[in-house]
This record gives structure tokens, C-alpha cells and sequence, in this order.
């Protein structure tokens, strides 16, 4: 069996990632079967997507804990590792195609560049937490960190404790996330998520056509 294909998708929070993630897997699915290809398609997120990583993202997420810094990093890298182990890595090793709404990119961009630890600092812990699990094709939607707020305001939900913090950290996340891109442009494809979202879901699909296809001729 072939080693399946691991897409993520990145972004400031109010990017879109949770609307592309939905439409994707849907469209991703139907291309996968219309290839007369019997693999599966599965969407996980972060922090999340098994049962001990969802305890921690209540952690994480909940804006009436006080979080350090460090310790914040350490329990996504814990959230992610427990991910890995349990569910991603058995999916990949079974031949899926796995669509996954944040991975370490989100770390390296939130708490090495946003919290100001460190992005080789954090780039260390969570290749102990992931086994140095590196995705086939990242996307990063990219939305100026005033419209990611502007959109987060519209939420009926209020903002979580990362989504609270100010517009200097979420600058320093924005430009973390275009330094890893150019970084690695084998790796990343940058989409414009200011643009209407079908206009996005058709970048994307664009930007992932090649390994929709990767497994059909298996």
C-alpha cells in the first residue's frame, strides 16, 4: 500500500481555512471517486480531531485560563503528537488522502513568531510530537490581519484566548507565515483569501489537482 498524501491548510485566524476545509473534502472526495480510485478522503483539525486532543484544545482555546507562553506551545506540540500517533499516521499509512486544518506550520507562526519564541525553538519540539511528519502540499490562505478581525467580529461566538490578542501579534503571525512560504515553494501554495470563497475553493482544488490524481493509477 502506498503512503497516502497529507494536505494542510494554514492561515490567520478569519482566513476561511474551516469554510475551505468543508468544501474541499467534499470536492476532494467526489475527484478521488470520479478517478475510479478507492481511497479515502478524511479532514482532521488542530488542536483536535481525537479524543485527548480535543480535552487540550478546550485548554488552549479557553480565554479565562492563564496560558504562558511555552506552555501553550507545549500542549499544542502534546495535542499534535497524540494526533499523529492515534490517527494521522494509521490514515497515511492506510493509503488516505487527509486534508488537515492546521499542522506545525500554525506553531512555528503562532508561537515562535507570534508569542516570540522562537520558530527553530518551537521547529524542535514538535519534531519530537509529529516523528518529523512533513505534509506533501501546504496551503496558506493569506488575508491581512485586519480582515481576519473584521471577519472573527461577525462570529456569534466570542473570541477565543489566541483570537483576543492584538494586532501586533497578529502581524507577526502574518509575516511568519510569508517567510515559511517562501521558505519552502515546493511545499506551499499561497492563496489569496480575500477573494470570494468559490473563488478560493477553485485556487485551491488548482493548487492540489496533482495529487488528487497521484493514487489513481495504483
Amino acid at each position: 500500500m502506498p503512503r497516502g498524501t497529507l494536505i494542510t491548510i494554514e492561515g490567520l485566524d478569519g482566513a476561511g481555512k474551516s469554510t475551505l476545509a468543508q468544501a474541499l473534502v467534499r470536492e476532494a472526495a467526489a475527484r478521488v471517486r470520479a478517478g475510479a480510485c478507492a481511497r479515502r478522503v478524511e479532514l482532521l483539525r488542530e488542536p483536535g480531531g481525537v479524543r485527548t486532543s480535543e480535552r487540550i484544545r478546550q485548554l488552549v482555546k479557553d480565554p479565562t485560563l492563564a496560558v504562558g507562553p511555552a506552555a501553550e506551545a507545549l500542549l499544542y506540540a502534546a495535542a499534535r503528537a497524540q494526533l499523529v500517533q492515534e490517527r494521522l499516521q494509521p490514515l497515511l499509512e492506510d493509503g488516505a488522502l487527509v486534508l488537515l486544518d492546521r499542522f506545525v506550520d500554525s506553531s512555528l507562526a503562532y508561537q515562535g513568531a507570534g508569542r516570540q519564541l522562537g520558530v527553530e525553538r518551537i521547529r524542535a519540539i514538535n519534531l519530537l510530537a509529529t516523528g518529523a511528519l512533513a505534509p506533501d502540499r501546504t496551503l496558506l490562505l493569506r488575508v491581512a490581519p485586519a480582515t481576519g478581525r473584521a471577519r472573527q467580529a461577525t462570529r456569534a461566538a466570542s473570541p477565543d484566548r489566541v483570537e483576543g490578542e492584538d494586532e501586533a501579534f497578529f502581524a507577526r503571525v502574518a509575516a511568519a507565515y510569508d517567510e515559511l512560504a517562501r521558505a519552502e515553494p515546493q511545499r506551499f501554495r499561497t492563496l489569496d483569501a480575500e477573494r470570494p470563497p468559490d473563488e478560493v475553493l477553485a485556487a485551491a482544488l488548482a493548487a492540489i489537482a496533482d495529487l488528487l490524481t497521484a493514487g489513481n493509477s495504483e
